[in-house]
């Protein structure tokens, strides 16, 4: 499916939730010429394209879809003018761990991941689906959130359990990959001198997760066998022992607790119904106080493990809304990291510079843009100009 020279025509990426369908248009140079957002598909439905909102009817996916794309026709782009849609897969288990043309055989490996990614997986397909209907003649290619922890030693991701439960998924995976993977390609560029060897890199926002990049390679991240594990998160819970979730399932039953844990836990469930950092960070109440240091507690204490993973630390970078907005949060962090001989810059920290550390600072610290889009994008190129 993949074409041949010299790349001509824009992409189209697309990241499909449960109600939603973020999107953005790149050109061949990897230049964003439109982004937006279809949001609460289903009901109230909104578009929203470079910042401008309106109403629109999208009772599904293939609805948005189509919408999404009439909209970028009156912007002048249609699909007989793309080269590639590229699409965000959560979850591409142990044998997806490249990017890779659409196929009906990589579309049947992403629906055998279905187990591993309920609330994710199912809606890739059905994007990756509708737009086949909408524009068949349209090469479309995928990028996994789980491929760039796929250098982690088995060490790192078998969980002891018996062998033939690790034959059926049950293993550690992580996740934000593709942000991870962005943020390595674009770090030397941000600071002009190498990768650092062993970087300690914060992707933060409603979903959170730490890794641990040795060489340019994930070798340990905080999230597992699927993105509830780890860190405290806008409305997951994080770790939670075993035992813990086994009772709770016995006294409320499965589909409760997963509601509980993956959507009415976390920063909500601590603060009593903020999950979104600007908020609570704006709230003065013990309640909100207490979620925001739970949640920079917990980074903490991970940030410790994954630097004994990789013996040591040379580098931390902060990524995502939070790491990239969060001034009070960014600065707890690091003055909890003091003893692994970091020191912040106070003022470039609230100016959100791009560096962060004092130059006395044993540690390197960067801010670097989340550009999740453009990793996708740039995955979809290499692939047609294979």
């Amino acid at each position: 499916m993949s074409k041949q020279g010299p790349v001509s025509g824009d992409i189209l990426v697309l990241n499909a939730g449960s109600s939603s369908i973020k999107f953005a248009l790149f050109d061949g140079d990897l230049v964003e010429k439109h982004a937006g957002l279809a949001a609460q598909i289903g009901e109230d439905s909104t578009l929203t394209i470079d910042g401008q909102t309106q109403a629109a009817a999208l009772p599904d996916h293939a609805a948005a879809l189509t919408c999404l794309l009439t909209a970028l026709k009156a912007l002048g782009t249609t699909p007989e003018v793309l080269c590639a849609a590229a699409h965000r897969v959560v979850h591409g288990g142990a044998s997806l761990t490249q990017p890779q043309p659409v196929t009906p055989e990589v579309q049947a490996e992403i629906a055998a991941c279905t187990p591993l990614a309920p609330l994710h997986n199912p809606h890739n397909l059905a994007a990756i689906t509708a737009l086949a209907k909408i524009a068949p003649d349209l090469p479309q290619y995928v990028s996994f959130d789980t491929a760039f922890h796929a250098t982690n030693p088995r060490v790192a991701t078998r969980y002891a359990i018996p062998k033939m439960l690790e034959t059926q998924g049950i293993r550690r995976y992580g996740f934000h990959g593709l942000s991870y993977s962005s943020l390595v390609q674009n770090l030397p560029t941000l600071t002009g001198s190498k990768l650092p060897s062993r970087l300690l890199a914060f992707h933060l926002g409603n979903g959170a997760s730490l890794c641990a990049i040795k060489n340019g390679q994930s070798i340990a991240t905080t999230m597992g066998y699927s993105p509830l594990d780890g860190l405290t998160m806008g409305t997951r819970s994080g770790g939670i022992d075993a035992n813990a979730v086994l009772r709770l399932v016995e006294m409320h039953g499965v589909e409760r607790v997963k509601a509980i844990l993956n959507n009415e836990s976390g920063l909500l469930g601590l603060s009593g119904g903020k999950s979104d950092m600007r908020n609570l960070m704006l709230d003065a109440s013990a309640d909100s106080d207490f979620a925001i240091e739970h949640f920079c507690y917990w980074s903490l204490r991970h940030a410790g493990s994954l630097i004994a993973a990789m013996e040591g630390l040379d580098a931390i970078a902060f990524t995502g809304g939070i790491g990239e907005n969060a001034i009070a949060v960014r600065a707890r962090i690091l003055r909890g990291l003091e003893w692994a001989g970091v020191k912040m810059n106070p003022d470039a920290n609230h100016r959100n510079s791009a560096k962060l550390h004092a130059e006395t600072s044993k540690i390197d610290v960067w801010l670097v843009p989340a550009q999740e889009e453009r990793m996708i994008a740039k995955d979809a190129l290499s692939l047609i100009g294979a």
